[in-house]
């Protein structure tokens, strides 16, 4: 047995999850966090309006706006994510 694979799972075990509450009501300081909470929250609410216009319980210009907010958080963090790649690949292609 791998003693590295043993200390891994104890560690991995230990750690808190991403997606667990802050203990004891803490602020996130972030920006990264703070906009990754955020958009966790939009396309949340973008669901739950979906699901009830679906059993017939939403208004349909409330559906409609949670999508189009929904769309729009999902374009900016395609956005955001395909310019930290390039970021990224223009710093390895520079010369050590």
């Amino acid at each position: 047995m791998d003693i590295r694979s043993t200390l891994a799972s104890q560690q991995y075990a230990a750690s808190r999850q991403a997606t667990t509450p802050l203990p004891n009501g803490e602020q996130v300081t972030n920006p990264f966090a703070v906009a990754a909470n955020s958009f966790a929250e939009t396309v949340q609410h973008g669901e739950k309006t979906a699901m009830a216009a679906l059993s017939g319980n939403a208004d349909p210009h409330a559906l409609v706006q949670a999508l189009a907010q929904t769309e729009l958080a999902v374009e900016t963090a395609v956005t955001v994510r395909n310019k930290v790649v390039e970021a990224y690949q223009e710093i390895l292609r520079m010369p050590v």
